[in-house]
């Protein structure tokens, strides 16, 4: 860790598993082929709210191949990791357009696929409710009747007899006070809708029931202990009778954390004689079935000085999240908590509602509720910086955090090495050359203005988040490295070979990792979310590895008669320092020491480490005050845009993201991470929508009319800069990254905008349709001036012609 100069640390090193990847031979839960399987299709609801008087399925068991059919009423667990709200099947009534009423188990795809077109459901309709903002209301239909008797974690606050699964509060300083101090007051409603998480493996799992109790699990997921720990809280089965293996992930994104169909195929092959089963959802079904992100509202009022300084912010947050809300609740809260993004601001109250409603389920997406505050916040700083009459960059400056000094809304102190803020900003400034006027363009209705948001993260977890390493060293002294952290394209495990092979001096190739996650062969991790791998499973590695150094040089010491603090680990050997000629290779101490005379000592190396946060607590109930988090990442991202003012019509020329991560392990995935981060936060941003119609159904489920960015739509160029501060208690003063690199693209463009045109875009996305009706409500004038420039430019290119 002392050292100044790496073989492997800063290093681009590939991702260790692009090899299989490219070559086709990696895989997936979706190749899993088992002796006897059985496949499973569901059946699910044709309207938004009502109670099931009757399910015939006598049809569809005339199928030939057709095994068995299954309803909720045979199974009525409810499963969940926070809120603990989710039926596997409909037990007594549906909530929403695509509720699972029943399973249909066969020999064959298509014989279930036949089938479930043959169960037969009759419904009672019931009143629904598509909007957060009617659910809220007294008379609201309730869609949970029974809330009080679900299972929840305490850092939450489900309201029973309301739609509310969970409210958080954040109260410190006078907000009151603080308005009435204010010189300029800023008040604006703000809307984000349903996305989908769009990864290119859809959800799939296969699970054996065995005779003797004993579950095998393969599925698409991201971490494997949660799995386990649903299904054994809520099937009432034994820890180690649930194994659960994850083997390579076709994308994540969040959307495969928490709660999955594990729990609900485990019972059907049970149903099924103890045969293994395998579901896989369509694309389709990954659009209307699966959780998406939800939708969000943000109502904003804040206070600003004339000198610029932020002194108050009352801000109410309303999440959509749809029918079941297991893992939502856990973004509500983290957007209540971030709601000061990376700001100073003394006095601030915020509400987070956590709201169900007749739609689609919701779960995490990467940034998890990040993206949903800094919406808000980002760009309130720019119209708050126009009304007082100074640059956006100016009132940033005046209200940055200083690490070290400043304190966040949740009353925790920024250690001091954090990050650097100001560098951050500093940084963005430089390479998106913020003044300098963009360049006039030739067709006269469309403008080039330039935009920024800054933006901070850290992971939202539980305080009791553990991470564990195993390491064993083989006879040829190679490596074998057990770890649980998930692999699903963000590269995390390179970066923790890396890790292993620069402290050993080992070949990277001597370093291996299992793709395979296994909760009987791999060491714990709580989850691979929230941008927590690296540091978390990065630090547990580190002390596993220290466990085992001490091993080695406890046998090298006597061996060369000389103290443990005297050696050092070069390039696979055990040396004295200042005496390289002194030295054993590694292979001859890793099994245990033999001396010529046959006498042995020592025996073989396994080394273990565990991370375990002392920092962060549950917040408080009433003012939200604690400590939510064990790391912040600041980050910046600035746009150059192009704005065609006749056709709404937003361009991306260029993109800057600015990132404070302690420390970069790999350059190349953090390339990757920052490309990636930017398109799918451009491609959320100006694009993407879940639409509904009025019946609550998906009416936009696939890649077809859900719009995703495309290769034309990618801005010319793509900056990335990365700042190092390293965090003295992170693996080499690393921080995370995953999510961060979306977080401020979608203000940057709404900023850049706003900037050019004072035009506020207050809804995602910004397409076309959205920002042309915005022109013409707001600007007129300027549609009415581009209008006639055009017309003007036309006539002249035709008296040329």
């Amino acid at each position: 860790m002392e050292k100044l100069t790496f073989k492997y640390i800063g290093k681009p090193i590939p991702p260790y598993d692009g090899f299989y990847k490219v070559t086709g031979t990696a895989e997936y839960t979706f190749d899993i082929e088992l002796p006897g399987m059985l496949y499973a299709k569901l059946v699910t609801s044709t309207v938004p709210h009502a109670r099931i008087k009757k399910i015939d399925f006598s049809k569809a068991l005339q199928i030939p191949g057709v095994v068995k059919v299954v309803t909720g009423k045979d199974f009525p667990y409810r499963v969940g990791m926070y809120a603990g709200d989710r039926d596997l099947l409909a037990i007594d009534k549906v909530r929403w357009v695509g509720h699972p009423v029943a399973a249909v188990i066969a020999e064959s795809l298509e014989a279930a696929e036949k089938a479930i077109d043959l169960v037969d459901v009759e419904y009672e309709e019931l009143p629904a409710v598509f909007d957060p903002l009617e659910a809220l209301k007294p008379d609201a239909p309730l869609i949970h009747e029974k809330m009080e008797e679900y299972r929840h974690s305490p850092a939450f606050n489900p309201i029973p007899g309301t739609n509310i699964a969970n409210k958080f509060t954040l109260v410190r300083g006078d907000v009151e006070k603080g308005f009435r101090e204010a010189d300029v007051i800023i008040e604006e409603q703000f809307y984000i809708p349903h996305v989908s998480h769009c990864y290119m493996e859809v959800q799939n799992v296969v699970a054996h029931y065995h005779l003797d109790g004993t579950v095998e699990i393969w599925t698409s997921w991201q971490n494997v202990a949660p799995i386990r720990q649903i299904m054994a809280l809520s099937l009432g089965i034994p820890h180690n009778k649930i194994i659960v293996r994850i083997p390579y992930v076709g994308g994540g994104f969040g959307g495969k954390a928490g709660l999955g169909w594990e729990a609900l195929v485990t019972i059907l092959s049970k149903e099924a004689g103890y045969r293994p089963v395998k579901l896989v959802l369509s694309r389709k079904e990954q659009f209307t079935v699966a959780a998406v992100r939800e939708g969000f509202y943000g109502f904003a009022k804040a206070g600003f000085r004339k000198d610029g300084k932020f002194i108050a912010y009352d801000v109410k947050f309303i999440l959509d999240a749809g029918a079941y809300a297991d893992y939502t609740v856990n973004v509500g809260r983290a957007v209540g908590y971030s709601a000061d993004g990376c700001y100073e601001i003394p006095n601030i109250r915020v509400e987070s509602l956590t709201v169900y409603t007749n739609k689609i389920p919701t779960t995490a997406l990467r940034g998890f509720g990040y993206p949903e505050s800094h919406w808000v916040l980002e760009q309130i700083m720019d119209r708050a910086a126009k009304k007082i009459g100074i640059d956006p960059v100016e009132i940033r400056r005046i209200n940055l955090v200083k690490p070290g000094i400043s304190e966040t809304c949740t009353g925790e102190r920024l250690r001091e090495d954090a990050g650097n803020p100001e560098k951050v900003l500093q940084t963005l400034l430089e390479e998106i050359e913020w003044n300098t006027p963009p360049e006039k363009l030739r067709e006269p209705w469309k403008i080039r203005s330039k935009g920024l948001a800054l933006f901070v993260k850290g992971p939202a977890q539980p305080p009791n988040a553990a991470a564990s390493a195993i390491l064993k060293f083989n006879e040829d002294a190679s490596v074998d490295l057990l770890i649980a952290t998930g692999n699903f394209g963000q590269g995390t495990i390179t970066a923790l070979i890396q890790i292993v092979a620069e402290e050993f001096g080992l070949p990277l190739e001597k370093v291996r990792v299992d793709y395979i996650k296994d909760t009987h062969k791999s060491a714990y991790t709580w989850q691979t979310v929230g941008s927590r791998g690296l540091f978390t499973d990065g630090i547990a590695i580190l002390k596993a590895i220290e466990d085992a150094k001490r091993q080695i040089f406890r046998v090298a010491s006597e061996v060369l008669r000389c103290p443990e603090d005297h050696l050092e680990l070069v390039d696979g050997e055990v040396r004295v320092k200042g005496k390289p000629w002194m030295k054993i290779p590694l292979q001859d101490i890793v099994m245990g020491y033999t001396y010529p005379n046959g006498n042995s000592i020592g025996g073989p190396v396994i080394g273990r480490g565990v991370f375990m946060s002392t920092h962060t607590t549950y917040l408080d109930p009433e003012t939200g005050q604690g400590n939510p988090t064990i790391f912040h990442t600041f980050g910046g991202a600035a746009v150059e845009v192009e704005i065609d003012l006749l056709t709404g019509e937003i361009k991306v020329l260029k993109v800057v993201q600015a990132l404070d991560l302690g420390k970069v392990i790999n350059p190349l995935l953090v390339k990757q991470q920052m490309n990636g981060g930017s398109l799918m936060g451009l491609s959320i941003g100006l694009y993407e929508q879940i639409k509904f119609d009025e019946r609550g159904w998906v009416v936009n489920p696939n890649f077809t009319n859900y719009y995703l960015i495309r290769i034309k739509d990618i801005p010319k160029e793509v900056v990335r800069k990365t700042i190092e501060t390293p965090q003295s208690d992170g693996p080499y003063g690393a921080r995370g990254i995953g999510e961060l690199t979306m977080i401020g693209i979608a203000p940057a463009i709404a900023n850049a905008v706003y900037r050019a045109t004072g035009v506020k875009i207050n809804q995602l996305p910004m397409n076309p349709e959205n920002l042309w009706k915005a022109l013409k409500e707001q600007r007129p004038d300027l549609f009415d001036e581009a209008l006639k420039k055009f017309i003007e430019s036309k006539k002249l290119a035709e008296v040329r012609a």
